[in-house]
This record gives structure tokens, sequence and C-alpha cells, in this order.
């Protein structure tokens, strides 16, 4: 038991590509909270331009 558990900590097989999948990820988590920011403010925009554009025309 103890030499299993000796060789899967050795053991380094796979860890690349669960680094990988973890960069993915964090990479995916920035992207999803800039678009989410970017939305919020072209929102904001297109209301502020909306009531100007409404204002003009009354």
């Amino acid at each position: 038991m103890i030499v299993m558990f000796s060789r899967f900590l050795k053991d380094e097989r796979g860890s690349t590509a669960i680094e990988y999948g973890l960069i993915a990820a964090l990479i995916a988590v920035g992207v999803i909270v800039g678009m989410t920011a970017t939305g919020t403010s072209l929102d904001n925009l297109y209301d502020t331009n909306n009531g100007r554009i409404g204002a003009a025309l009354n």
C-alpha cells in the first residue's frame, strides 16, 4: 500500500493537461468579466444617448 501511494505521488502524467485546463478556465473567467463590464458600459452609453435624443426631439 505504501509503495502504491509512493508511486502515485511521483507520477506526473496528466498534470500538464490539468495545468492547461486551469489556465484556460482562468482566461475564460477573465474574458467573461471583461465582456460583462463592456456590456454594462455600452448599456449605460445607449441609455444616456437615448435620453438625450428623446429630450432633443421633444
